[in-house]
């Protein structure tokens, strides 16, 4: 997962069309020809509809493009940011990013199949 702080995200220009899809609007609905960047917010941490939005564009939909998480990011969200298919985290202000970048280090594996991997470890044959 590639991580961002706010104000490199507000400096960038999306490399291609990209979509702002509010937390209320189902991912299904919404018309994704052509769009390379969907931005999904989390209007608070405790708000968790971006998750199950990124997971439907992943699992349900084929998204195959950027699926970024903007708005109140914790560190504390980012391995389950990305275990739900999001590829880009814009990081609050207040949050360190050499402390996010060593979140992923924390966990080696899960037993569970999630938006990106699929199959859960003993399909995979991992002994976990």
């Amino acid at each position: 997962m590639k991580l961002i702080t706010a104000n490199d995200h507000a400096s960038q220009n999306a490399t291609g069309a990209a979509l702002d899809l509010g937390n209320t609007e189902d991912p299904r609905t919404a018309k994704l020809d052509g769009v390379t960047q969907i931005n999904l917010h989390f209007p608070k941490f405790t708000d968790g509809r971006a998750y199950s939005q990124a997971f439907l564009l992943r699992r349900r939909l084929g998204f195959k493009g950027e699926i970024r998480a903007t708005g109140d990011v914790l560190i504390d969200q980012l391995v389950q940011m990305e275990r739900s298919g999001f590829d880009v985290a814009v990081l609050r202000e207040d949050q360190n990013l050499a402390f996010a970048k060593a979140q992923f280090d924390r966990f080696k594996g899960f037993y569970q199949g999630d938006a990106v991997t699929v199959k859960p470890a003993f399909a995979r044959g991992v002994n976990a």
